[in-house]
């Protein structure tokens, strides 16, 4: 008896069907992007900056002034120019100066599409859709067709097999 179970087990271990899981997994995506029109405006600060030895220096009426950023209209900053001349003739000197006028401050908000007259500014503008365009088949072949300025396209396909 133990006989033919031993047989019959063994048979019906042979006949069973082998377990396995597939799994095929398609995933397409298209994305067509038109910007808009933007501006970025940085105002430029005002700045003085002095520096030296050996020279005596006036802004015209007080002597070993140093000059300086006056009073400021509408953000700008008036200079206070100074005059260096040499301490002691046939002496070592030296003298730097420097002034940066700072950028007006505007007295009221820029209308739509304009800017402010700041030193620093990027602009870009509104994309123009054109022909951006794109597809993907069944096959899984990408198409993107170029817009116009300020636009981008991104199409991809990702296949996954797994077996377990």
């Amino acid at each position: 008896m133990t006989r033919a179970l031993l047989v019959l087990g063994i048979t019906l271990a042979a006949a069973m069907p082998a377990r396995a899981d597939l799994t095929h997994r398609i995933s397409s995506s298209l994305q067509l992007d038109v910007g808009g029109a933007s501006t970025r405006a940085i105002r430029q600060g005002n700045s003085y900056s002095v520096s030296g030895s050996g020279v005596n220096t006036t802004d015209g009426t007080t002597s070993g002034a140093i000059g300086g950023l006056g009073a400021h209209t509408n953000g700008v900053n008036a200079l206070t120019a100074v005059t260096a001349t040499q301490a002691t003739d046939g002496s070592a000197f030296s003298f730097s100066n420097s002034f940066q006028a700072g950028d007006t401050i505007p007295t009221s908000a820029p209308t739509v599409g304009a800017v402010p007259a700041f030193s620093d500014i990027t602009s870009t503008a509104a994309g123009t859709a054109g022909d951006l365009a794109g597809t993907i088949s069944t096959a899984g072949a990408v198409t993107v067709t170029a817009g116009g300025a300020n636009t981008s396209a991104i199409g991809q396909v990702v296949t996954e097999l797994t077996t377990r």
